[in-house]
């Protein structure tokens, strides 16, 4: 058994966002942060190593965006990366690209080490914050197996993934491992 942590982007996710739906429809838990509009990237990773270190079993995250950025910072700093069982990274952004490293200070650059957990990082060939070789660059650095579900599939503001079934099942994988 392990705890799933939602760990939602830049600006929250909405109440049809795929992960605040696998909270609804499977009790996971959502990392909630102070500011999501204005993020401090030291409490987010306050935040993170708290949740993880009270968690009552292993953990398994599930990262979305800005969360991605925060999985590889937080990796890197905390003593407790072996409660994490794994992680499912989806559609990280590029913080050292513009507009966002404008936009987000602090959060770049972005962490480059081999991640100490078996992780999947999902990306698109479509994603606006992320371009397909950043995404495929990020998941080579990070130790991460790339998955790509093709150019039709926007998973990082796609309102039609509804529940997002394909992701859930990758999530699984994590679990189980």
């Amino acid at each position: 058994m392990v705890d799933v942590l939602l760990l939602p982007g830049w600006q929250g996710g909405g109440a049809n966002h795929w992960q605040m739906r696998w909270a609804h429809l499977y009790g996971y838990a959502v990392l909630e942060q102070n500011d999501w509009l204005h993020p401090l990237r030291g409490d987010w990773l306050a935040r993170l190593d708290e949740s993880v270190i009270d968690a009552p079993r292993p953990v398994v995250l599930a990262a979305h965006s800005l969360g991605c950025i925060l999985v590889a910072a937080w990796a890197g700093v905390t003593r407790h990366a072996q409660r994490v069982r794994g992680a499912l990274l989806v559609s990280p952004s590029d913080t050292e690209a513009p507009p966002l490293r404008d936009r987000l200070p602090g959060w770049s650059p972005i962490p480059r080490h081999n991640l100490p957990f078996p992780c999947t990082l999902v990306g698109s060939q479509n994603d606006p914050f992320c371009t397909h070789a950043r995404a495929q660059g990020l998941a080579k650095d990070w130790g991460a197996h790339w998955f790509c579900p093709g150019e039709a599939e926007d998973i990082n503001a796609n309102p039609s993934l509804g529940d997002w079934p394909q992701g859930h099942s990758l999530l699984q994988t994590l679990m189980k491992d």
